[in-house]
């Protein structure tokens, strides 16, 4: 097993989680099975309490662990299925040692941090890395990335007991990749070394000597930058790798390739990687990136959510709505909107930002709402589900987003003016959504109804089956403690609401779709885990195509993109096909002679049609329509 160590200095948030993804992706592009590790020098068990404002969104795994965001980068770029283990924190260790201490383990030794916290965390290293993470080949390599920075005193245990490692497993099986910023002031205009220097200082007193230093900066940054860096840190300069700011992290590991990332790797940890097979490495990656930079047609997506001044905390979210976008050939805008400023309190107190949310909101392509906890900002998110309904506007809500939508109809629609959730008003005389007593034992760690769960469809039409490619059930992943009475069902239904995915009991609702919509379709689940890449979550993909108008003729072709979709024709010329395909509809509602009288025939209508969907001439088969 080769072991690379992923630190971090100067300041937290320096992008280490895809430095690490990157390492990963390269390696598993030269054919060797991958793995990580995250490690959260924080005393809390897992991230499941957090609020999304403290370290981003709180990312859950198939089994059900509620792990930090960096897991889902490791699993986005992997395409791998990470474990609860994957994630060690200093209160799963501490944990487990002070069992093992009560349990008398330690044969009455006085417990102490070295080393018995420090062999824990070998152990736990050693046992993870060996964990299937894709079928049943064990990892050849694990990426270990150590959270915050060298030199923060929660880290200092970690630190030690990799320190000893390196020793544990020899020097060909394990390297040191230090990740730090190189800030360039204004005052200057030119990047400074000096707080790499000292990070690298402070990680070489702890006992570790970085093998790889990769520099973050907002710019790229020159030759003598590099050697310097070199020479005040004891490495060469072919080890001292330069990643700047860039359009998309989808460059990053091809910026990492083309500095020699692997050639190193292979040669300091004796992978025996076959150099010769190198040019077929990050195709579809080069693929992706490409596509990153050439699209240019742009959708709109409003996300109306409770933690928007920080993007981290919806981070899963946004990066499926770029999958979709990208698989539709689009150029995503995110436009944020604090879901309380829609509310009337924020009318009558701050009118200027109530119209100014009000208009972002309007003049977006479609409207995601997205899950959340507690009271505040609800009633608009409820507004937003009413206007979506109400004006066709393509919607899409995932867990707290599909109670909003069936709280806001059950208001409109069934006159119950004083629906809600118990989570709100546990007294409500219409409690459309209750909790689960099950799942609330109340504790609130780990106690929701969290992971991997199958959800069956009903039978009848479903644009959201057809989505998924018309399976009789679909597994996708969950976080929540509320859910929709069932005693509402048939009531809902009647006025509209069609509960088209339930669970294996049938008595939880896991997915809504309005009838006579465009596109509002709600999930109890969160899709966005399992959203990859070069696979797209359905639901977003669902929303996008919707928003851009083209989700009617996606399923009617099968959910396949035409090549128009896959084109990147400008918008005026995609306009002028639509506009095209209306005027011929119009033509033949008139039942004009196929052939006129001067005896030429029609150019489009006497030619045989060259694909599903597109006429001889470049134009929408009018079977198809543009409604």
């Amino acid at each position: 097993m080769k072991y690379i160590l992923v630190t971090g200095g100067v300041i937290s948030g320096v992008g280490k989680g895809v430095i690490a993804s990157s390492f990963g992706t390269l390696l598993k592009s030269c054919g060797l099975d991958v793995t990580s590790i995250k490690i959260d020098p924080y005393i809390n068990i897992d991230a499941g309490t957090f609020s999304p404002y403290e370290h981003g969104e709180v990312y859950v795994l198939d089994d059900g662990a509620e792990v930090d965001l960096d897991l889902g980068n490791y699993e986005r770029f992997l395409d791998i299925t990470l474990h609860r283990d994957n994630n060690i924190t200093t209160g799963k260790i501490y944990k487990l040692v002070i069992e093992k201490e009560r349990t008398g383990e330690y044969l009455g030794k006085t417990v102490q941090v070295v080393p018995h916290i420090t062999d824990a965390i070998q152990e736990w290293v050693e046992r993870v890395a060996q964990t299937p993470v894709q079928g049943s080949s064990k990892p050849q390599v694990c990426i270990v990335e150590l959270g915050g920075t060298i030199g923060d005193i929660e880290g200092m245990p970690f630190v030690e007991a990799f320190r000893q490692f390196q020793f544990r497993v020899k020097r060909e099986n394990f390297c040191v990749a230090h990740v730090s910023l190189v800030p360039l002031p204004k005052a200057t205009g030119e990047p400074k070394t000096k707080p790499t220097q000292s990070s690298v200082r402070e990680l070489r007193g702890c006992g570790l000597s970085p093998d790889l230093i990769v520099c973050r900066s907002e710019k790229p940054i020159g030759l003598e930058v590099k050697e310097k860096i070199s020479n005040f840190c004891h490495v060469g300069p072919d080890q001292v790798i330069c990643i700047h700011d860039l359009n998309s992290i989808y460059h990053v590991p091809l910026l990492m390739e083309q500095n020699g990332v692997i050639e190193y790797l292979n040669e300091r940890l004796q992978l025996n990687i076959d150099m010769s097979k190198r040019t077929k490495c990050l195709q579809q990656w080069r693929d992706l990136a490409r596509r990153t930079e050439t699209v240019r047609r742009q959708v709109s997506i409003a996300i109306v959510g409770k933690y928007t001044k920080f993007t981290d905390s919806y981070a899963s979210v946004v990066k499926a709505l770029q999958h979709a976008a990208l698989a539709a050939n689009r150029k995503l805008e995110l436009v944020f909107i604090e879901s309380c400023q829609l509310e009337e309190e924020t009318q009558q107190t701050e009118p200027g930002k109530y119209h100014k949310e009000w208009q972002k909101l309007c003049e977006s392509d479609g409207i995601l709402v997205p899950g959340g906890f507690g009271s505040r900002g609800m009633e608009g998110k409820i507004r937003a589900c009413q206007w979506a309904r109400e004006n066709r506007k393509p919607l899409l809500g995932i867990c707290l987003g599909l109670q909003a939508a069936v709280i806001e109809f059950a208001r409109s629609k069934l006159g119950l003016k004083d629906a809600n959730t118990t989570e709100i008003d546990p007294n409500t005389g219409n409690a459309l959504v209750i909790d689960m007593p099950e799942h609330h034992t109340g504790q609130l760690g780990g106690t929701m109804r969290l992971g991997k769960r199958t959800t069956i469809f009903t039978d009848g039409p479903s644009v959201i089956r057809q989505l998924y490619g018309n399976p009789k059930t679909v597994e996708e992943r969950h976080r929540h403690r509320y859910e929709v009475n069932p005693k509402y069902v048939p009531r809902l239904e009647e006025h509209g609401m069609r509960f088209v995915g339930t669970d294996v009991d049938k008595t939880r609702m896991e997915i809504i779709e309005l009838s006579g919509h465009p596109y509002f379709v709600a999930t109890q689940y969160h899709p966005e885990y399992l959203s990859r890449p070069l696979k797209p979550s359905p639901p977003f993909l669902g929303l996008i195509l919707a928003s851009v108008d083209r989700l009617t003729q996606y399923i009617q072709r099968g959910c396949r993109l035409s090549p128009r979709q896959l084109s990147d024709a400008s918008s005026d010329e995609e306009e002028s096909v639509v506009g095209l395909a209306g005027a011929t509809k119009s033509l033949r509602s008139l039942k004009l002679p196929s052939t006129p009288k001067n005896g030429l025939s029609n150019g489009c209508n006497g030619s045989s049609s060259t694909s599903d969907g597109e006429g001889a001439c470049g134009g929408v088969n009018p079977t198809n329509g543009h409604e």
